[in-house]
């Protein structure tokens, strides 16, 4: 048995849920936030057999995009200036678990 530790834009949170439900994956949803955008995440918890994980990943990274988003920075020295940063889609871990219980 595996967790896959998945997390996601708040903008790809549902369509990830509904295609991983529409092919009969459970999933526990929590929102987070990021550290460096301190933008809305969602963290996806999905257990599953080992044999299903590449399926859940190959989801997540279909249902999940890239995004450009505009960081303030002060490198100048006349004052702060913009650039671009480029954030994955998502951010997967994969974990064995040694015990799951439904009760």
């Amino acid at each position: 048995m595996k967790l896959v530790l998945a997390i996601v834009h708040d903008e790809d949170g549902p369509r990830v849920m509904d295609e991983l439900n529409a092919k009969a994956f459970s999933v526990t949803k929590l929102f987070s936030s990021g550290g460096f955008l301190r933008a809305g995440n969602t963290t996806l918890l999905i257990g599953v057999d080992e044999s299903k994980v590449k399926d859940v990943i190959r989801i997540i990274e279909s249902k999940s995009k890239s995004r450009k988003h505009d960081v303030k920075t002060s490198a100048k020295k006349d004052g702060a200036a913009s650039s671009q940063v480029v954030m994955k889609g998502a951010t997967i871990f994969v974990m064995d678990v040694e015990r799951y219980d439904k009760v």
